[in-house]
């Protein structure tokens, strides 16, 4: 059943992630996820991701701390790749990513200074 939540939810998922990210998504869905990958459109994306009270910006930042804190670095380097979408400096990524070793961990961040470098270096050609 798609509905407004849906469809705002579609919209901000595609404006962080891309179209190519979530038509692959989409394409993949089988009836056994599908109730799973509607409950993330409208949750994540249409209700929190869809708030006003913070940018775009300021949520994939959030998030990539979040992430790396919890050590969810496969879900780390899709958001990593969105920052590119929702204006999230490279320098402003390094200053989370630095700002997370001393609260969530060396270790941590360490992996997802890894992870970062390589997808920047696939999306700029360098990692500087």
């Amino acid at each position: 059943m798609k509905d407004h939540l849906y469809e705002q939810g579609m919209h901000t998922r595609r404006s962080v992630l891309g179209d190519d990210y979530v038509d692959h998504a989409e394409s993949v869905k089988t009836e056994f996820d599908s109730d799973f990958q509607d409950f993330i459109t409208r949750n994540v994306w249409g209700s929190v991701w869809s708030r006003p009270g913070l940018t775009k910006r300021e949520r994939s930042l959030v998030t990539i701390a979040l992430l790396t804190a919890l050590g969810h670095f496969e879900e780390l380097t899709f958001h990593l790749r969105a920052s590119r979408n929702t204006g999230a400096s490279l320098e402003e990524v390094k200053e989370v990513l630095l700002h997370t070793a001393v609260y969530a961990g060396v270790p941590a961040a360490n992996h997802a200074f890894k992870i970062a470098k390589k997808v920047f270096e696939n999306e700029t050609g360098s990692s500087s």
